[in-house]
């Protein structure tokens, strides 16, 4: 095992994860808490052992998803059996942009039925408990899995590396939008503005309220990035537009 890539793709993760989701609570959850309160999506804040249980299995999981790039790109007997290359013009820049879309496809679907499974009654207290302890998640919940679903996770990147040419670039710009849309869905407070559930693109993305709405009823909502799944699987709360609409009109009260 080559501990210094690993010690190196474990620094890049932990700054990833820490970066993005430590600004996002301190603007939310300390300098404007008070103020954007009436804004939450979920009135109440978490208490301060909810974001320590968060940040540890987010921790757990940042160690775990270090693991499947060492072993498949640094790794002589498996790199040249995956569909990784570094030379752009292998396959060109049409497809160099639209892999990008292509792969949020393809993660989307992954996770949807993959969620779905986990909420099993027979899995669901293996896998998933631990994430669904908050049930009003932080920002620092966008990582917290228990390492079992941590490694399910993880797997994408064995899956990408197995059905479509990627590139570096592909990896760096997939990981780095994941977990900055996995921190908005975790966030607690809606950032897409009114209407936006309901418009004729915008209701095939996923949201905050959405999302947080999965956390608060453990079921429905089990998207990623879309609710296309949701929508022809009829896995949408059915009170999403109602909740969506209510919090984009509160208003505060004095």
């Amino acid at each position: 095992m080559n501990w210094e890539k690993f010690t190196w793709l474990l620094l890049d993760n932990a700054d990833k994860y820490f970066l993005l989701a430590g600004p996002a609570f301190l603007i939310f959850y300390i300098l404007l808490k008070n103020k954007s309160r009436y804004k939450k999506i979920q009135h109440q804040f978490p208490k301060m052992k909810d974001y320590g249980r968060e940040i540890f299995f987010s921790v757990l999981s940042i160690i775990i998803f270090s693991f499947p790039p060492l072993l498949m790109l640094y790794s002589d007997n498996i790199r040249p059996h995956t569909t990784f290359y570094k030379n752009i013009f292998e396959h060109g820049w049409t497809y160099a942009i639209l892999a990008f879309p292509l792969m949020l496809l393809i993660h989307d679907t992954y996770f949807y039925w993959m969620h779905r499974l986990m909420h099993h009654p027979k899995l669901f207290s293996l896998f998933h408990l631990v994430h669904h302890k908050s049930n009003n998640p932080s920002p620092w919940a966008a990582y917290a899995f228990h390492p079992l679903e941590a490694i399910a996770e993880s797997l994408i990147f064995v899956v990408f590396l197995f059905t479509i040419p990627v590139h570096p670039i592909h990896l760096m710009l997939f990981f780095t939008f994941s977990l900055v849309y996995n921190v908005y869905g975790h966030l607690g407070f809606e950032l897409y503005p009114k209407g936006f559930n309901t418009h004729w693109l915008g209701k095939w993305i996923n949201t905050s309220v959405s999302h947080n709405m999965h956390h608060q009823y453990f079921k429905g909502n089990y998207g990623l990035y879309f609710t296309i799944w949701d929508r022809l699987m009829g896995t949408m709360n059915i009170r999403y537009n109602i909740t969506f609409e209510e919090i984009k009109t509160r208003k505060r009260i004095s």
